[in-house]
């Protein structure tokens, strides 16, 4: 009877063996029953994914532009009155008779606006820059890596699949063995 103890024995090794070999698969999420396990596949080939992303960046633009102010001397009231009274003397000392009084008549109008531009030549000009600032959003686009395309091989059958990661040289696979119908 060990005679056939032995050789079953080094066949559950053997067993043992080639399943240990196979360790680096383990049960699957659900269990043992479940007739899935985890393998490692070798990569062969990964190529980025590349997609294009608008960003809209807000920013700032601000210019210097010309402008021209103007201070007013107002025009005063008393020029023009002071302006109209020594119109109106030097016209009364010109005319004689009628004329007299339409002299002073004209001397006091020439004067009123004599004296009214005199009040006002205190007008002044500034001539200068201001800067203004207006918000502009500027819109770029950015390539950027999506994803990436995988080929590998498992088992000696090759695999291409969309990662969102580069998995590097080897690939962890689960693998699910179900009858076909």
């Amino acid at each position: 009877m060990s005679r056939l103890l032995i050789p079953a024995l080094i066949l559950a090794v053997f067993a043992t063996g080639a399943s240990a070999q196979d360790g680096r698969y383990g049960p699957g999420p659900s269990g043992p029953d479940d007739n899935t396990h985890y393998g490692w596949a070798d990569v062969l080939r990964v190529d980025p994914v590349y997609g294009v992303a608008r960003v809209e960046t807000p920013r700032q633009e601000c210019y210097d532009q010309p402008v021209v102010r103007r201070e007013s001397g107002g025009g005063s009231a008393a020029g023009t009155i002071l302006g109209a009274v020594v119109g109106g003397v030097l016209g009364n000392t010109v005319g004689k008779g009628d004329g007299r009084k339409a002299a002073t008549v004209v001397g006091a109008v020439a004067g009123g606006a004599v004296g009214n531009n005199v009040s006002r030549s205190g007008d002044r000009t500034y001539e200068g820059t201001e800067t203004r600032c207006r918000d502009v959003s500027s819109v770029s686009e950015q390539r950027r890596i999506a994803g990436y395309d995988v080929e590998y091989r498992y088992r000696g059958e090759v695999y291409v699949s969309r990662l969102n990661y580069d998995p590097g040289e080897r690939l962890r696979v689960r693998v699910n063995v179900s009858p076909a119908d």
